[in-house]
């Protein structure tokens, strides 16, 4: 079996290097890149103003992090924090050595179900994040009644499939797997996927993260869609490598 995984940097070339010691072979073709986001140069001030800070993904963290050490600052430690995913929350606990709250699943529907949540009248909340997305957070918390501010720490850049004879040489080497990480990157694919290719490409076995994912690339027409609830790396690799039986895999989406 061969892998397409799409997800970009260093967490893409580390899923391709567990792969490798696992024996199984993968292509890594990052469909966005990061750069400096829009909210970098204003952040230093923004956090400090805030009584809560969600981080949606660990590229909100280490960008996050990069301004502050350049600026010599440090997380605020009154600060609640809270996180999408066990992972960015790890990660975000290493900067600010306290307490990030997170929830069991990945996504936004769970975060905004924590009890900590619940009661924000009047607080003031920042959400870092890249450019768009997450709107249902500060939508509902705009609802509860706080005060709901977005920095865009880090803008997701989309990366033109140049070469098109990518496709046959990714049909010919066998490629029935493909790791998806988020809605941005699964409509970016589809749009560079040559027509010739597309029924292929939707007969692929398909992983992605959340349920939202799972029902967009069920709109499009992917016929073989596995939910593995978490983007983190090691979840991923134990679905890839087979570690998870197919009633579990049902289970979770």
């Amino acid at each position: 079996m061969s892998v397409l995984v799409t997800r970009p940097g260093k967490d893409g070339e580390a899923l391709c290097q567990m792969l490798k010691r696992q024996g199984i072979d993968s292509f890594h073709h990052p469909l966005i890149q990061l750069e400096q986001g829009a909210g970098y140069t204003t952040l230093p001030d923004d956090i400090q103003h805030c009584d809560i800070i969600i981080a949606v993904s660990q590229h909100a963290v280490h960008w996050a992090q990069h301004c502050l050490h350049n600026h010599h600052i440090n997380f605020p430690q009154h600060t609640t924090y809270f996180a999408i995913g066990e992972k960015t929350a790890r990660t975000l606990e290493k900067h600010i050595k306290k307490e990030v709250i997170s929830p069991l699943i990945s996504d936004s529907e769970h975060l905004l179900d924590l009890p900590a949540l619940k009661l924000v009248k009047n607080k003031r909340i920042l959400i870092l994040r890249g450019n768009g997305g997450r709107e249902l957070i500060y939508q509902a918390l705009q609802q509860r009644g706080a005060q709901v501010h977005y920095n865009e720490i880090y803008h997701r850049k989309p990366c033109p499939v140049d070469d098109l004879t990518i496709w046959s040489h990714w049909k010919t080497s066998g490629i029935k797997h493909i790791v998806i990480t988020s809605g941005e990157q699964l409509d970016h694919l589809l749009k560079q996927t040559p027509n010739q290719y597309l029924d292929w490409l939707k007969q692929l076995n398909l992983y992605i993260p959340s349920q939202r994912i799972k029902q967009q690339a069920e709109k499009v027409g992917f016929s073989h869609i596995i939910n593995t609830g978490s983007a983190a790396n090691p979840i991923l690799l134990d679905y890839l490598s087979g570690k998870f039986i197919t009633g579990q895999q049902h289970d979770r989406q």
